[in-house]
């Protein structure tokens, strides 16, 4: 997942103001992506434009979508967004920007959990 400079991930965030069960629905979407990768196609997963790509999510009318970008073999997860339509333009300008953040210092902007050991 990318990681602002700061230390905030703007996914969690995003899927923390979120009811469990969708939650659970884009935690269930991620795994596959990681299975998955590359392979990942419609109706779970979709190209948009300049190598960003969605992750597709449907509760109850409503459509969720997490944005991602490849870096090698790895799938970064730039953000997620609640959509009616279309992706809006400006979503998709800032997973580029994010990638090209992300390309630019990788360990900087990735998310590392971490385990606190007593």
């Amino acid at each position: 997942m990318f990681q602002e400079s700061n230390g905030t991930v703007p996914l969690i965030a995003w899927l923390d103001k979120l009811p469990q069960k969708i939650q659970d629905k884009c935690l269930v979407k991620i795994l596959r992506l990681e299975e998955q990768g590359y392979e990942l196609r419609r109706p779970e997963a979709d190209s948009l434009r300049d190598g960003i790509h969605e992750l597709r999510v449907a509760f109850r009318g409503m459509q969720y979508r997490m944005l991602y970008f490849f870096h090698g073999q790895r799938v970064v997860i730039s953000h997620g967004l609640q959509k009616e339509s279309v992706v809006p333009s400006q979503q998709i300008d800032l997973a580029i920007e994010r990638r090209a953040r992300f390309e630019s210092d990788p360990m900087e902007h990735t998310y590392r959990e971490t385990i606190n050991e007593e």
